[in-house]
């Protein structure tokens, strides 16, 4: 019999560090060796493509792995010689010399430190997910794009304009041996998702590395493989200080110092999207990369950076803490100074199919589907391909004015409308609606040209931003309108905005949100530090009811009851307060029969009396056409029956109600999958895949279910993302955008 430890055990901290070493042995160090591979020919190459010795690239791999693994703020962050400096290198050593070089080295990682103590790295965050999603993906096609040629035979060109240009006659000339092998890494990797049982936690990679390195010593095939010439530690050289050309000397510094930290931020960034674990220190880390610089350059190395191949490996392969990247490191020590025969048996070909998997993967299809969504899809297309192009800082720097740009047009863009109001020609509306600029003056001149002179026009103005150009031309319309014979009246809101415009300075003002009566009650009411009375909140909204709204909704109480008008909708949603079905429906007085519930639940068995009185009574309303079932994003509900948590007994035995739904999600139901590529958590898949449930629930209920049958009645399925505002229509096997426009 074995006891359970608790919190209060004295073996507490004992147990946490075996947990620990448990946790290190069992994911940290296979990740390691995984990582290991990529980084081995990856480090070779770039200091080859760096125009400097071949060991340059391992001792920065070897530092960079240890030291920016051990001191940085990202633990998941792999570090070492990068793509991203193989220019400004190469640039250097023709420039200083190779000693020299690594002298800016050395200064480049003190100037790192120093960013990092004065704390500037934050402002890394700033950038927008979707330039980080598309850097991976530019990353991964480039990767991608280079090791064809070694898949093939050949060798890789210095852009991907020669490696796409060059592919069709590397293709032909392919040798089948080099092929083969990569194919069997290739193969592998994409079989060994499906293993199951206990093969499958065994690297992926680790084991299509091995298979295709067996292959290739058993078979006769003819590959090239891994060559190092001599050992690591014949290669430390330390720095030499310049003789001249300080000012030179001090740009390759700053150079190296900037495009380095940038690097490893937007890496750092890009790895906690990755992984759920502990979020980055983005000033430790420009520290941890800076100490690693420093001793790179001190024993001859090229610049280290973050990189994101070896980090998104080093995720991918089940990593959980920084031992992963200090071990991947430590076993290019042992190997580089040890084992360089082992190492050398590797096919080139294996590592590049190997590389071409891992480039494919950073590519991810619910990226896509996300910016498509979101309508940032040009920023990542022109993002993507600035990267894989140019070069990865040129790339996210045009990304980010792209998607400035964007948010600019977004910001600046004002709806205006106008329109006869029934079949009286001479009353007209106008609508403006947003950020009323004189980015908007044409189209603002255009619309209001277009209502016939002498017509009488209401205007309705309910902008966030009205400057002194717009104002002129509403102003200027509006006398040339009165003058004609017409009338011209503007809503109140936009009363207060046109005085406001021609007053002083242009401010932005939240007026839509309130002339609709659908701003929550802190940003329409003043806070009364004094006031004790907890009722004031509500007393002040029934008060702006009496002053606003009531005069307009009473006519539309005002009607017989034997006309049979009566709900159209029955509306089952949760009880969470940011769900409001009248607001997210535009709908009004008598349009909703509402019933509520945590997680929007329909009891099967016919089990609730208050849920079945209402579907009673609301059923024997002719009117009714449709019932509705919304759920929203970050449900209590769901996220309690995720985290199995203690929760009141109340709620344990409601939800007992949700275990359908739960065991639907388990298994994997299509709603579940479709929302998980289109970029929602796990809590809010559940969400989703609740309200399939229910509806499957409803088209059984013996109250529903004839009606459905009949086809006199609807279930829809609907799911509201709180923080976007946006509604989605769910079915049985996924979801659709509502939006028109």
């Amino acid at each position: 019999m074995t006891a359970t430890p608790t919190t209060e055990s004295p073996n507490t901290e004992p147990d946490a560090h075996r947990d620990y070493w448990k946790s290190v042995l069992r994911h940290d160090v296979p990740a390691s060796i995984v990582v290991f591979l990529v980084a081995l020919p990856l480090s070779l190459g770039i200091a080859v493509a760096s125009d400097a010795p071949i060991m340059a690239g391992l001792i920065a791999a070897v530092v960079g792995g240890i030291v920016a693994g051990a001191l940085g703020g990202s633990p998941l962050l792999a570090s070492g010689p990068a793509a991203g400096l193989t220019v400004v290198v190469a640039e250097l050593v023709a420039q200083f010399g190779w000693k020299l070089t690594t002298a800016i080295t050395v200064c480049a990682g003190i100037l790192q430190i120093l960013f990092g103590l004065s704390r500037i790295a934050r402002a890394a965050l700033a950038i927008s997910p979707i330039v980080v999603h598309a850097m991976l993906a530019g990353i991964g096609l480039t990767i991608a794009l280079q090791q064809v040629h070694v898949l093939l035979g050949g060798a890789s060109k210095s852009t991907a304009w020669q490696n796409i240009a060059d592919l069709p006659a590397q293709i032909l000339s392919a040798k089948p041996a080099t092929v083969i092998v990569g194919g069997i890494v290739i193969a592998t990797m994409l079989i060994w998702k499906r293993v199951p049982g206990v093969l499958a936690r065994i690297p992926g990679p680790l084991v299509a590395i091995v298979l295709a390195t067996a292959a290739s010593l058993v078979l006769p095939l003819d590959v090239a493989r891994i060559a190092l010439n001599g050992s690591i530690l014949d290669a430390i050289a330390l720095p030499a200080m310049p003789d001249g050309q300080w000012l030179a000397f001090a740009t390759g510094v700053l150079t190296v110092a900037l495009i380095a930290s940038v690097e490893s931020l937007l890496s750092a960034v890009a790895v906690d999207k990755m992984h759920t674990g502990r979020r980055s220190d983005l000033n430790r880390e420009l520290v941890g990369q800076g100490a690693a610089n420093t001793l790179s350059g001190l024993l001859g190395g090229l610049p280290v950076t973050g990189v994101i191949v070896r980090s998104a490996t080093n995720v991918a392969s089940g990593a959980r803490s920084r031992a992963s990247t200090i071990l991947h490191g430590i076993w290019l020590l042992l190997f580089s100074v040890f084992l360089v025969g082992v190492v050398e048996q590797i096919p080139m070909s294996a590592l590049a199919g190997l590389l071409i998997v891992i480039g494919i993967q950073l590519v991810k299809l619910g990226h896509i589907r996300m910016a498509h969504r979101t309508g940032d899809l040009v920023v990542y297309v022109v993002t993507v391909a600035s990267v894989v192009f140019l070069n990865l800082l040129e790339g996210v720097a045009i990304g980010l004015v792209v998607a400035i740009v964007l948010v600019l047009w977004r910001a600046v863009r004002v709806s205006i409308h106008s329109e006869p109001v029934g079949a009286d020609s001479r009353h007209w509306r106008v609508t403006i609606d947003g950020t009323c600029t004189f980015l908007s003056s044409p189209r603002l001149t255009r619309v209001l040209r277009a209502v016939p002179p002498g017509a009488d026009v209401d205007v309705e103005l309910t902008v966030d931003f009205l400057d002194h150009a717009a104002y002129e031309v509403i102003e200027e319309w509006a006398s040339q309108q009165r003058a004609t014979g017409g009338t011209v009246v503007i809503d109140k809101i936009g009363l207060s905005a046109m005085a406001a415009a021609a007053a002083a300075p242009p401010r932005r003002r939240a007026f839509a949100a309130v002339a609709r009566g659908l701003a929550p009650w802190g940003a329409t009411q003043q806070r009364r530090d004094q006031d004790d009375d907890a009722l004031r909140p509500v007393l002040d909204g029934i008060e702006h009811y009496h002053r606003r709204h009531a005069p307009l909704l009473r006519t539309h109480w005002q009607h017989d009851p034997d006309t049979g008008r009566g709900p159209h909708a029955l509306f089952l949603t949760c009880v969470d307060s940011g769900v409001v079905p009248n607001l997210i429906t535009s709908s009004g007085p008598g349009d909703l029969v509402t019933i509520r519930n945590l997680g929007n639940l329909l009891p099967r068995g016919e089990t609730d009396p208050s849920i079945e009185a209402a579907l009673a009574m609301a059923l024997e309303d002719q009117a009714l056409t449709s019932v509705v079932v919304c759920g929203h994003s970050g449900c209590a509900a769901m996220r309690a029956l995720l985290d199995e948590r203690n929760v009141p007994t109340a709620v344990n035995s409601w939800l007992v109600h949700a275990e359908p739904s739960w065991r639907s999600f388990r298994d994997g139901h299509p709603v579940a999958k479709a929302a998980a590529e289109a970029g929602f958590d796990r809590q809010d898949q559940l969400a989703m895949v609740n309200v399939a449930q229910q509806i499957h629930t409803l088209r059984q209920h013996p109250l529903v279910g004839p009606a459905y049958a009949e086809g006199r009645l609807e279930i829809v399925g609907l799911f509201f993302d709180i923080a976007s505002g946006q509604v989605l229509r769910v079915t049985t096997t996924g979801f659709a955008d509502l939006r028109t426009g």
